[in-house]
This record gives C-alpha cells, structure tokens and sequence, in this order.
C-alpha cells in the first residue's frame, strides 16, 4: 500500500523506467486526438518531467505547441501494469540537456548524434498520473478468477491516482 505521495511518485517512476515504449497524445489543429508511439528511454526526472528525443518541427511538436496539453499512457501487459500521466509539453533545444540525456541507441533516429539537425527535446511537465498495478502471475490471476465466480471479494491489484502539482494521493 502506498503511503504517501513521494512513494506514490517513486512507485510511477519505477514502472514508467520499465516500460521504454508509450504512446503520446496530442490535440489536433481539428480538436481530435493523435497519438504515436515513442520511447521515452526511460527518462523522467525527480520533477515528474518526461523527456522526448524528436526533431524541433515534427507534427508532434507543432500540435503540442499549438495546445500543450498532452497525455502519455505506458502498458506491460505481461505484467498487469499500466500507468497514464497528463501534462504540458514544451520544446527545448538546450543542447547541454540534449547531451546529458543523449543514447546511443538514439542514432538510428538521429543519425548524426546530437548534431543532428532540428534536433529537440520535447519534455512533459507531468501535472497528474494515474496508475493500475494487478497481480501478474498465473496463480494470482487464476485464483482472483475463482474468486470473482465464487462471488467472493478479489485483489483487483492497486489502482493510484496522483496530482503532482498539489502532491495530492488518491486510492
């Protein structure tokens, strides 16, 4: 059971390091959703930020400039766990930031490194985020299945709620 709100954050941070790929939302010029895949390479700060390796003038980043409101959602389905963080997004091109949060891995997208041109990060002030936990192995699963068939109470697993601006825990 989560305590209090910097366990709430802590436990976030850990599952979101877990799972590299998510998908990112933005708003549309037509008011409709996007979303696309990115990998977030597990990068998010003690402040809540996630940090976006993307090229400055990307669809992406002209939706998110236009309405920065934006959602990221991270799934393990093999093991049970999900979690969704709402935010603001904002371009930065400090090439010192770049550097420090530079990957290898990130030339087959960026193939001059952090010359690359256009180069940008786009971070997400995580504002809220929400996060469900279950069981994952087989038995928990199987006897949470009985259990339901039975009509007796289930660990559904947790499911946490977390404003980060007001550091407010909700269960």
């Amino acid at each position: 059971m989560i305590n209090d709100d910097g366990e709430a954050f802590e436990k976030i941070a850990s599952l979101i390091k877990k799972i590299d790929f998510c998908m990112l939302t933005t708003i549309s010029e037509d008011g409709t959703l996007h979303s696309l895949p990115m990998s977030l390479n597990r990068k998010i700060d003690s402040a809540g930020n996630l940090w976006f390796f993307t090229y400055g003038s990307s669809h992406k980043v002209l939706e998110s400039q236009a309405n920065p409101q934006v959602g990221v959602s991270f799934s393990d389905t093999a093991k049970h766990t999900y979690v969704a963080i709402s935010g603001r997004a904002s371009l930065v091109r400090d090439k010192v930031k770049i550097e420090e949060l530079w990957e290898v891995e990130l030339k087959a997208w960026f193939p001059d490194g952090v010359d690359t041109p256009d180069i940008a990060l786009l971070k997400v002030e995580a504002e809220k985020a929400e996060l469900w936990d279950s069981p994952s192995s087989v038995v928990a699963q199987t006897i949470a299945m009985f259990r339901a068939l039975t009509g007796a109470p289930q660990d559904v697993g947790e499911n946490i709620k977390v404003d980060l601006k007001s550091q407010v825990v909700k269960n």
